[in-house]
């Protein structure tokens, strides 16, 4: 009988090169089986070793340990002196397997970090043993950042995330805005390496002014779920048939044309009452406001036919109208952009991707053990989760620091904003199909955001959907699942009890696959779709002004364009966010890769490799259809979407 263990020295988050040199551990495997555990040290090589050097080690067993199991292992490091530099010898176990000349081998996979004198203890891969739950060693304790915030991970900095956390990428990325010159941040677009970055940029700086073009961002820019189809106007929307009617085209009206479901409104009413901040010492201003657009006969473009730039109608809230003059209308729809910022950023981007799936990792951390179906089947969608939002909680949202210096709301508001959004999420919202079904958009033309992304959810469902076939034969086994009824149970009590609709327990088979589902794309797809076109589309400052220095027009023929605008300093801050979402790591990892084999049946790796087959026929379609259009969209295309949240 043999135990083969592979490892590999530490990376990335020790500091330490690849060329340093450390010392060189003593490591024991112990086999834990009752009443008396074995213990074999792995052999010794070299008394030292290279950074990132993988190692593969065999231990041969005299005698036979049955088939049930738990494996420990323990790290033993020599002493370092007080005055070394070096962090404590500290190795990345990847997994051990059991071979024997009577049973099948035995896998137990690990990827976590042995550090100090800690011990590991794994359980069988497949999961079917019956010894006591044994979860991720990590810190995995959560906090309420901000009230009405979902809960996340109770960590001030990184240098408090625990090694397993941040050794779930070997990315290094940190923000140092201090590091770039205000005057080169204008020009980051021209000085980009990727020709499809600076095409899209430049094509944005061409057409920002065009109404086609202006509504297209409500279908496939950066915050496509806001757009809804209109049947009646709101009461606080008074838009009348004589302003609208030669926009719509004759032998209709605006009655007949909400009742044909050709007119959608967008409605930014979560910005109402909210207090700007102040920008280097001068004040900001905040819109709300709505907009009405009206989808042309025969798939013709979608174009904005009215908008009102406040919630309560009155003779100093204006309706703003195509016909009125070129700088009226244009400053209207700038404004529009501007609470898209504001929306987008805080509500569709932050929140409902990079907190929730926080929301979503802790919990499974903290109540699935590591050889759960589930817990396999989601740890690959939370690779650097943990150490991205840190980032952006301790950089970004610190008091004077990007959010203050770009952003009309300062940090206090945008939080204030995710609070807000926190109260009108659903779980339905949260669901693709459920979403757009909700929003009435099935028959808007040329939504490629919709076609691309119910791709994308079917593929995720259907693989889904097979794992959970495999381990859940019925429903009842589903019910009767404590580690998971208590790990949903946590995601609704702790975190998402507010929002209508998060289920407090899963009774059947589609209850579960729809809910890992919506766990899966909204870490992958969705991110990408609203994380991966921030360049793209702001790096022309005036199509998404994140900052606007004068109130919205109370009167028409009074619009300052320019001086609306943020100034400078604001617009290079505003660019130093954005830059950063350009960044492509050597270990990004694409939806449907696994380097990490979690499941070690033959099934499941079954199932994966469908997965992956269907994300390549996708990614095929789209390409291909986007080869039609003038301004291509890629972002739901699996060439382009991570496997989680991780930048």
């Amino acid at each position: 009988m043999f135990i083969f263990f592979s490892k590999e020295s530490p990376g990335a988050w020790t500091g330490l090169s690849d060329s340093d040199l450390i010392p060189n551990s003593l490591s024991l495997v112990q086999l834990c089986l009752a009443p008396s555990p074995l213990s074999f040290p792995l052999p010794q090589t070299n008394p030292y070793v290279l950074c990132h050097q993988e190692e593969d080690f065999e231990v041969k067993i005299l005698q036979d340990v049955g088939s049930e199991l738990l494996l420990q292992i323990h790290n033993a490091y020599p002493e370092q002196p007080k005055s070394s530099s070096l962090n404590p010898d500290a190795w990345f176990c990847q997994e051990l397997q059991l071979i024997s000349p009577k049973n099948p081998p035995l896998h137990f996979p690990c990827y976590q970090w042995l550090e100090g004198t800690e011990s590991l203890v794994l359980r069988e891969g497949a999961g079917e043993n019956t010894f006591p739950t044994m979860r991720l060693g990590t810190q995995t304790s959560a906090l309420e950042y901000f009230p009405g915030l979902p809960h996340c991970l109770d960590a001030k900095n990184l240098k408090e995330l625990d090694p397993n956390l941040r050794s779930l990428t070997s990315k290094n990325v940190v923000l140092k805005p201090h590091t770039m010159k205000p005057l080169e941040l204008g020009f980051l677009g021209r000085l980009g390496s990727n020709f499809d970055v600076i095409y899209l940029s430049e094509y944005v700086a061409e057409h920002w002014q065009d109404d086609e073009f202006f509504a297209s961002q409500f279908l496939n820019g950066l915050n496509p779920v806001l757009i809804q189809c209109c049947h009646s106007l709101p009461d606080n929307f008074p838009v009348t048939n004589n302003m609208v009617a030669p926009l719509l085209g004759p032998g209709t009206s605006l009655q007949e044309e909400l009742e044909k479901g050709s007119l959608y409104l967008v409605d930014h009413s979560l910005l109402s009452g909210l207090s700007p901040g102040l920008i280097d010492g001068r004040p900001q201003y905040v819109a709300a406001p709505m907009t009405l657009l009206h989808q042309k006969p025969d798939g013709g473009p979608l174009l904005p036919i009215a908008i009102q730039l406040n919630q309560t109608p009155g003779p100093n809230n204006p309706i703003f109208l195509p016909s009125d003059s070129e700088e009226d209308w244009l400053l209207a729809k700038t404004w529009v952009r501007n609470s898209e910022f504001l929306v987008h950023e805080m509500v569709t981007h932050l929140l409902c991707t990079h907190f929730i799936s926080e929301v979503f990792a802790i919990a499974t951390m903290r109540q699935l053990p590591m050889c759960h179906p589930v817990f396999k089947l989601l740890i690959p969608h939370f690779h650097f989760t943990f150490h991205i939002n840190t980032i952006g909680r301790t950089d970004l949202f610190k008091p004077g620091g990007l959010i203050d210096k770009s952003t009309a709301l300062g940090h206090l508001g945008c939080l204030e904003l995710v609070a807000r959004g926190m109260k009108i999420l659903t779980y339905r919202s949260l669901c693709l199909p459920h979403n757009l079904a909700d929003r009435g958009v099935q028959g808007l033309a040329n939504y490629h955001y919709r076609d691309d992304g119910l791709q994308i959810w079917d593929a995720v469902e259907r693989f889904v959907s097979n794992i959970i076939d495999i381990y859940y034969p019925e429903d009842r086994s589903v019910s009767q699942d404590s580690e998971l009824q208590a790990w949903v149970q946590e995601i609704f009590m702790e975190v998402l009890a507010v929002s209508p609709g998060i289920p407090t327990c899963l009774e059947t088979l589609q209850d579960l696959v729809q809910f890992l589902t919506m766990i899966i794309f909204n870490s992958s797809a969705q991110h990408a779709a609203v994380n991966s076109g921030q360049f793209d589309f702001s790096a022309w400052v005036p199509n998404i002004p994140t900052s606007m220095r004068l109130p919205p027009p109370i009167t028409k023929g009074t619009a300052d364009f320019l001086g609306s605008l943020g100034d400078v300093s604001t617009a290079c801050h505003a660019l130093i966010l954005f830059w950063f979402h350009l960044f492509l790591h050597y270990s990004q990892r694409l939806l449907g890769t696994y380097p990490e084999v979690h499941f070690t049946e033959e099934a499941p790796k079954q199932s994966i490799a469908a997965f992956q087959s269907r994300l390549v026929q996708i990614s095929q379609d789209i390409q291909e259809r986007n080869k039609g259009l003038d301004l291509p969209y890629t972002y739901l295309d699996p060439l382009h979407i991570e496997n989680s949240v991780a930048i």
